[in-house]
């Protein structure tokens, strides 16, 4: 068989997860084993060249494993990142200047408006310019009922994952330009909600919702707004979910049978990035491991 033509059930992890448990925000040298970003395997051919970026929640997870990919692809980037998330955030820098991009990591809390607004023109100071925005930054934690989400979690769900994406493209549009793109990061749960994520779902259709609105809004001015679904995705995001009994099987119900690594989305985001994508705007791509959307 090709090399290249590998079975895709076999890649990552595949055995059962470890127990254990982290508090939000997560952080990657405590997630074992630690996620795949793709920082020995990612390899780019500048298609990307010279466009400067800014990802939202790009110190681990999926968000790392799209900064690498962009570094790597000729781009310039800008992450945010919790305070908490400090250590993280300085290898993900690391990863994009040995890429030999300009960097520009920004410590802020997006449930608050101002800091969304501070993020962009901090980004566009840094780099000079803004041609793609991903809004990727999210948080969830297990619900046991209804009657138990309290209105401070809800606010937390609601104001990181859809208040922030609002404010962002509130404030980048401005600063985009035909051929610019902006990608947002919903979820399978949007079409697949469970109970126990009832908030995050939630917020996660209607990302799908925005998405698909912004994009019908902002196409006919050349700037495309497409969304990435992920599906199971192994990131510190998990361990602090609060899955008691269930995070050693995590992802194995999905027709690949494992989870996925962030590694297999950053692809993805640099495909709807590019200019190979140029007649997508308003899609939702699915990367759910087989499951359908």
């Amino acid at each position: 068989m090709d090399d290249l033509l590998q079975d895709p059930r076999g890649h990552g992890h595949t055995e059962n997860f470890p127990s254990q448990s982290q508090e939000q925000p997560g952080l990657t040298h405590a997630t074992i084993p630690e996620p795949d970003h793709g920082e020995e395997t990612y390899v780019g051919s500048n298609r990307l060249k010279n466009l400067k970026a800014l990802i939202t929640g790009g110190d681990s997870g999926i968000g790392r494993a799209v900064a690498i990919a962009f570094a790597r692809e000729g781009a310039d980037v800008a992450f945010t990142y919790l305070a908490q998330e400090q250590e993280d955030a300085k290898k993900t820098q690391e990863w994009i200047e040995k890429a030999g991009r300009r960097c520009a990591p920004l410590a802020v809390d997006l449930r608050e408006e101002k800091n969304c607004t501070d993020a962009v023109e901090k980004t566009v100071a840094a780099l000079g310019g803004l041609d793609v925005l991903i809004i990727n930054a999210g948080y969830q934690k297990e619900r046991k009922g209804v009657e138990n989400i309290s209105t401070a979690e809800l606010d937390r769900v609601f104001k990181t994952n859809l208040y922030a994406a609002v404010w962002l493209a509130r404030v980048t549009v401005p600063y985009l330009h035909a051929g610019s793109s902006i990608i947002t990061t919903t979820s399978i749960q949007a079409a697949q909600p469970t109970p126990d994520l009832l908030d995050y779902a939630m917020t996660k259709a209607a990302l799908v919702a925005f998405t698909q609105a912004l994009a019908l809004e902002l196409t006919p001015r050349g700037i495309r707004v497409n969304a990435i679904a992920p599906g199971p995705i192994w990131t510190p995001l998990i361990p602090g979910t609060g899955w008691e009994g269930k995070l050693e099987k995590f992802g194995q119900s999905t027709p690949m049978g494992r989870a996925g690594q962030p590694a297999e989305l950053a692809s993805a985001y640099v495909f709807l990035a590019s200019p190979e994508a140029s007649y997508i705007s308003g899609a939702i791509l699915p990367v759910t491991g087989g499951r359908p959307l």
